[in-house]
Order: C-alpha cells, then sequence, then structure tokens
C-alpha cells in the first residue's frame, strides 16, 4: 500500500489490487472491416438534427482543394483506420493536406466543424488533419474512433494534381466475444432488433474496461459499470472483467476510502477528482450482482471491506431525521435532468445498496454487521415513508420545496422501500398522473423499466422498452444513445448535441431486460 498525494485530493494506491487488475487485462478481438458505399448527408427538417444521409451519385473518384467524401461502414465501429492515397495527374509538387471527420450519426460530418459552442472541450470532436509529404502514402490514423461515417475533405493539394483513396479499412476491436453470447428469440421484429444493438452497444463499449462511451471520456464510470455488468452476465459472460474493474477501483480510493465515481486508465491507474453519492454506493451493489453471478468467494471476501466502506460513507450523509443530507453541489448523479432534486432518489439508493450489504456480509459468515446493515436498510426506509411521503400528492416527495419526479418515485419502487401492492399502485399513478419532472437518460429509463419487471408488470415494460429505445431506432441509431428525450431531440446537458455520445454504456440494458424477464 502506497500514499500519493495530489493538488486536490489524496489517494492510497492498494498494489495488491492493482496487480490483480492488471493481470486481468483482457484479450483484444480484432476484425478489418471496409465500407458498405460511399454517400451524402443532406439537410432535412424531419431527420433527426436535421441531417439525413442519401445516396450518392456515381462522379469523381479523385478529389481536389474542396472536394469531400463520405464512407459509410454500415455499421457503428471503435477502431483504427487506415487508407491508400494515390496521386492522380501531374507529379505531386505540394503535400496533400486532409481533413477526417468521423460520425456515430450523419449530423457530426455534416455541421462545419466551427459551429460548435458547447461546454465540454471540443477536443472530444473527432476530427483529425493530415500533411501528407509523399504520394502514394498508407495513412494509418494513430487514434482510435468510434463512427459509423467518415468524410474526407481535401483541404489542399496543388492545380497540378488531385488524390484518390483505396483500400479504406477499420480494424474494429473489442474485448466482446460475440461466440459467447447465447442465442435468444422474441416475437417481432422490434425486440430482436432491440436485443442486437443493445448487444452491440456493449460489445463496442467493452475494451479494456467497460468504458462508458467510446467517442466520448472513454473511461471507466462506476454508474455505467453497473448496468454494463448486468448485461454482461447474460450474454458475453466477460465476468473478469467486471472483477478487473472492480479492483481497479478498489485500488485507488481517496483518504477517506470513498471510491471515486470514475477512472482514468493512462498513462497509470489515475481516479477522478469526483466523488458521488450514488456512485460509491454502487460499488458495493455492483460486489453484490457479481458475487451473484459468479458464487466468487474470494473477490467478495478480498472488495468486502471497500464496498462496506462505501455503505459507511453513504450513511454519514444521513441527518437525525433519518433522511439524506440534500444539498446544491453535484453530490449524487442520478439523471441528466436540470432541476432535479436528488435527495429522495438518493435516499432510496442508500437502502438498496445496504439490503445488498446485508446479503454479501451473510455470505461471507459476517452474522452482526448483516443484521446491522438490514436494521439500517430498514431504518431508512422507514424515515423515507414518514418523512417524504406525501399523502395528499400521493408520491414521494424530494427537498426543500418538495419536488416531485419520476425520478423519486422509481427509485423508491426500485428499491423496494414500498410492498407490492404500494408499488404496483405507484407505478399505476406514473403513468396516469406523469410528474413534470421527467427522464432524460436511458439510464433512468432503464430503472423504469425495470422496476415494472420487479413487480410484475411485464407488458408495461415491453411497452415502454418498445417506445423509447425503439424511438432511438426509428431516429436511426445503431447502437443506443447518452441522451435521448422524444419531446426534445435536440437534448444535451452539455449545451450542444454534437458532443453527445451516440454508444453508450448505460443505454444497452434492453438486451438484459429481455433476457432475464421475458
Amino acid at each position: 500500500m502506497s500514499f500519493q498525494k495530489g493538488a486536490a485530493y489524496s489517494i492510497v494506491r492498494e498494489e495488491k489490487f492493482e496487480r490483480k487488475a492488471a493481470e486481468a487485462l483482457p484479450k483484444l478481438y480484432e476484425r478489418t472491416v471496409t465500407p458498405k458505399r460511399m454517400v451524402a448527408t443532406a439537410q432535412d427538417p424531419n431527420a433527426l438534427h436535421g441531417w439525413k444521409v442519401v445516396e450518392k451519385e456515381a462522379g469523381k473518384t479523385s478529389y481536389g482543394k474542396g472536394d469531400e467524401v463520405i464512407f459509410d461502414f454500415g455499421e457503428h465501429l471503435v477502431g483504427y483506420v487506415s487508407l491508400h492515397i494515390e496521386p492522380e495527374g501531374s507529379p505531386p509538387d505540394a503535400p496533400a493536406h486532409l481533413e477526417f471527420m468521423f460520425g456515430e450519426m450523419p449530423v457530426e460530418v455534416s455541421e462545419p466543424p466551427g459551429t460548435y459552442d458547447g461546454w465540454i472541450s471540443s477536443s472530444w470532436l473527432q476530427q483529425a488533419r493530415e500533411h501528407i509529404d509523399v504520394l502514394p502514402w498508407k495513412l494509418e490514423l494513430k487514434r482510435r474512433y468510434s463512427f459509423r461515417y467518415l468524410k474526407i475533405r481535401v483541404l489542399d493539394t496543388s492545380q497540378k494534381f488531385t488524390v484518390s483513396f483505396h483500400d479504406v479499412t477499420c480494424t474494429a476491436v473489442t474485448s466482446a466475444d460475440r461466440h459467447a453470447v447465447p442465442a435468444r428469440s422474441w416475437e417481432g421484429e422490434l425486440l430482436q432488433e432491440l436485443d442486437e444493438v443493445s448487444l452491440r452497444t456493449l460489445e463496442n463499449c467493452m475494451q479494456e474496461v467497460f468504458e462508458d462511451g467510446p467517442k466520448r471520456d472513454r473511461r471507466l464510470w462506476l454508474g455505467d459499470l453497473r448496468l454494463q455488468a448486468l448485461a454482461n452476465y447474460v450474454t458475453f459472460g466477460a465476468n473478469d472483467l467486471v472483477k478487473r474493474n472492480l479492483y481497479q477501483f478498489a485500488a485507488v480510493p481517496n483518504e477517506e476510502g470513498r471510491v471515486a465515481a470514475n477512472l482514468f486508465m493512462k498513462p497509470k491507474l489515475i481516479p477522478d477528482d469526483t466523488y458521488l453519492f450514488d456512485y460509491a454506493l454502487f460499488f458495493a451493489t455492483t460486489l453484490h450482482d457479481y458475487y451473484e453471478y459468479t458464487n466468487d468467494k474470494e473477490t467478495l471476501q478480498e472488495l468486502w471491506p471497500t464496498a462496506y466502506r462505501q455503505l459507511e460513507v453513504g450513511l454519514e450523509r444521513v441527518e437525525e431525521n433519518g433522511i439524506v443530507r440534500d444539498d446544491e453541489s453535484w453530490w449524487s448523479f442520478i439523471d441528466w435532468q436540470k432541476g432535479l432534486n436528488k435527495q429522495a432518489a438518493s435516499q432510496a439508493i442508500l437502502v438498496y445498496a445496504l439490503r445488498k450489504g446485508a446479503v454479501m456480509a451473510e455470505a461471507l459468515g459476517k452474522t452482526e454487521q448483516a443484521v446491522i446493515l438490514q436494521l439500517q436498510a430498514e431504518a431508512a426506509s422507514q424515515a423515507a415513508k414518514a418523512q417524504l411521503w406525501d399523502d395528499e400528492a400521493g408520491f414521494y416527495v424530494s427537498g426543500e420545496e418538495k419536488q416531485i419526479s419520476w425520478a423519486s418515485q422509481v427509485w423508491m419502487v426500485y428499491a423496494g422501500v414500498l410492498d407490492k401492492k404500494e408499488a404496483k399502485q405507484l407505478l399505476q399513478r406514473l403513468r396516469e398522473t406523469p410528474p413534470q419532472i421527467g427522464m432524460n437518460t436511458p439510464y433512468m429509463h432503464h430503472h423504469y423499466a425495470e422496476a415494472l419487471c420487479l413487480y410484475g408488470e411485464l407488458e408495461e415494460a415491453l411497452a415502454h422498452m418498445r417506445w423509447y429505445w425503439g424511438g432511438m431506432l426509428e431516429d436511426g441509431a445503431d447502437t443506443f444513445w447518452e441522451l435521448y428525450q422524444p419531446e426534445d431531440k435536440t437534448f444535451s446537458p452539455y449545451g450542444n448535441f454534437l458532443i453527445n455520445s451516440y454508444c453508450h454504456a448505460w443505454s444497452c440494458t434492453p438486451t438484459y431486460l429481455l433476457r432475464k424477464y421475458f
């Protein structure tokens, strides 16, 4: 064990855990994919973000200054691009200056690069410029890209020559083994497509860790990991990757023993200085789920102290009235929803995590700890009913202003704060008189869909999946997105939808729901 102090926070490096994580580095599977066609894009007010793909008319095969070509690979890929560039005409008397734009969606290869005005760094936009001094040349782009569409624009050559592009390929990479996925079928093409697109989403996020999104962030987040792991158990079965990621979080807690909300992998394992109430508790629940699916008691025993510490940290936030302390900071995530008060949902997550903790303690023979955790879970549950339930409104309220939101109700149901009859009644009330504060991410919609499944509302769950994830399919998704608000398809918490991730880990769960409950 070593102690490392940074500029803003201190971390404790658990070398044993770090070594175990390193030993579980997964093999990456590679396949070579070539473009299926060359296309163009056109503005269309009825298309998502105002752009659609159209067939490219036969024409140029070589390109000069100001020309461009878009290659459609026919599927979402994560990998490395190479191509041969040939000169046409006179011998090249100047470098070829080329711009490459990669898009998961048509809009990303359609909007001019300078139009982005969001608050997240524009460096996440997938663009590159290259000077090619010697022609012909095989160009191998070093950066890994996440895309379906590749646009190449000729910024300049000279008046004497043009260039043509040949053998354009992508070496796609993933640590997921498609051959390991159990075959399943459901009635209706839509459910089959939901499963397939979920699998592709998860597959493309499975790299050396379970990445949250291969386009943007490209790192390990606890909230995403929890849902990816659940989907993985019933599909790819890459359980050692889950174990690796759990050890990585446990390897770098801060001086208080808290695990970070996310980790950077390069140049070495580095925890972010973001600590979230709900994500820390999900370390414990993810460990519980891992043990439930693998029966790996050695890992449970080694990581239990880390998991238990996250439960202690969660309880430290509980006030005298039994409710978690609320404030205006980014202390708990829950959902990308402006104005959402996080208190009630966080209370439910505490109940949920404490109950999972009690199960783990019992499995380890720590009977006294198990009893205490169960009593703490019951106390937190009773406090939620006494302090946060509004009998007149018929909903749970959150924060000083007693906000009513979908997230608060969904998490109370999901965590088992209500009995079966009460839960079904609350789910029915949600549908009949939906709160104004809705849900903006597949992450939150997953918890609603699974809450329906947990209480036997299977047809409602299917209807919701068809409407929500099916809506993404109708809008052109071939992997599921980080954000989707059917009422406002331009929604982005980052100020501009160009930076949104269109292949995102927490959206992959229809395959889990379908395979577990149907």
